[in-house]
């Protein structure tokens, strides 16, 4: 099986290659890549100190993000190795400055698994709640580096818990600890005879948390929102723009303001979206020089200050329900005590059902349905705040898997 699987990942990495020819997101996996030893070599010397952080992608590193911090602060002299498999994390934190190194992962090929782990010689290896290649794992386990997985997230369908999933099997051997989120994926890995597992929840919602404690302020928002009533509209895509302008053209009061993020900042998608909105509204792009206090919409074509704008919601719609692959972040919102509204396709992400179950959190289908919701939400203060202290309460009750990590490293 790990012949075939080598072979197989050389086949993968040949069709790559050719598709990045036509395909964009593949064509900066596979230039990307040709980076990475280069940078390794050129910043990591072999009497360093490694760490090394592995993420998949964007939502990863701020799960991974918290541990990485404390442990950098806590271990000034260690050079960070932070690397991405996909191109949506890497191009997005290739700058981050807490690490010495941020790269793509090699492909899982032996001898390119043999030539990272030469150069990064890791004293510590941390991987983010998924990504498990052999090659790689297999490296680490021979060359005895402290290995563990933290925000893990198992499911039945994985190779590990089929009857011919062996040789991955072996592979979970590398890991010291798997500090996992539930205690469905602590199960799992018990009934295939790992026990060296501690339930220690996400690590996004010590992320989170740590957000209200940042200086939010935004000068422009203050104007813009002017003490009255503000929904702020996060990554919203063009299902949910659709129905929340019916709200705002047909329905909306003089005295309820809306702030839209879209996750699609593309010029003549930010275009379109304000011709279609016929109360006043503004773009950030073009805020200079604008009476704020006066428009009812402020529309965000930029990026990085939604979590800042958040802070300032008295209830917040998250985009992303209606689209294959779900939801966007419903915790951001929810860290600063604020009512959320989502689209109906949230139900394999753990932390949307569990604040839909607390009434933190309602679901919508229709236009009707929203407008319901958004007037409730508006007209009802009380309302507002019960499922605001809900979501609050939420946050805090799972905050603490930074701390229970950090912990077991100091042992």
């Amino acid at each position: 099986m790990n012949s075939l699987y080598n072979i197989l990942v050389l086949v993968i990495g040949f069709l790559l290659k050719i598709i990045a020819v036509f395909n964009k997101k593949t064509h900066l996996f596979i230039e990307g890549r040709k980076e990475t030893f280069l940078k390794l070599t050129v910043e990591i010397a072999k009497e360093d100190h490694v760490i090394w952080f592995h993420c998949a992608s964007l939502g990863e590193f701020e799960q991974g993000r918290p541990i990485l911090e404390k442990l950098k602060e806590e271990n000034p002299t260690h050079k960070i190795v932070l690397t991405f498999f996909s191109p949506s994390g890497y191009e997005v934190r290739k700058n981050y400055e807490m690490a010495d190194v941020v790269c793509y992962l090699p492909l899982d090929i032996k001898q390119k698994a043999k030539k990272f782990l030469d150069i990064v010689n890791p004293e510590l290896a941390v991987f983010v709640k998924y990504e498990f290649w052999p090659n790689i794992l297999n490296e680490l386990k021979n060359r005895r580096v402290q290995t563990i997985l933290v925000s893990g997230i198992f499911r039945k369908k994985q190779s590990f818990f089929k009857w011919y999933g062996g040789w991955m099997r072996k592979s979970l051997k590398v890991f010291e600890h798997f500090f996992v989120q539930d205690e469905d994926s602590k199960a799992l890995l018990n009934s295939i005879n790992f026990n060296n597992v501690t339930v220690s929840g996400d690590t996004r919602f010590d992320r989170v948390y740590e957000i209200t404690k940042q200086d939010n302020q935004l000068l422009f928002i203050e104007e813009f929102k002017n003490n009255k009533y503000t929904l702020v509209a996060g990554s919203t895509w063009k299902e949910d723009e659709e129905l929340l302008i019916e709200y705002i053209n047909n329905i909306a009061s003089v005295d309820e303001k809306f702030i839209i993020a879209p996750h699609n900042i593309n010029r003549e998608a930010i275009k379109k979206l304000k011709n279609s909105i016929i109360k006043e509204a503004v773009l950030f792009s073009e805020k200079e020089q604008q009476e704020l206090e006066n428009k009812q919409v402020f529309i965000i074509d930029t990026v990085g200050i939604l979590t800042k704008i958040y802070s300032y919601a008295d209830a917040a719609y998250v985009g992303g329900g209606y689209t294959k692959s779900g939801v966007h972040n419903v915790l951001e919102p929810a860290t600063f005590g604020i009512p959320i509204l989502i689209g109906p396709n949230y139900h394999k992400f753990n932390e949307a059902v569990d604040l839909v179950k607390q009434e933190a959190c309602f679901t919508i289908n229709n236009s009707k349905k929203l407008s319901v919701l958004l007037k409730k939400l508006f007209q009802l203060k009380d309302f507002r705040k019960k499922a605001g202290e809900n979501a609050l309460k939420y946050v805090m009750d799972e905050t603490g898997a930074t701390t229970k990590i950090l912990y077991y490293l100091k042992k």
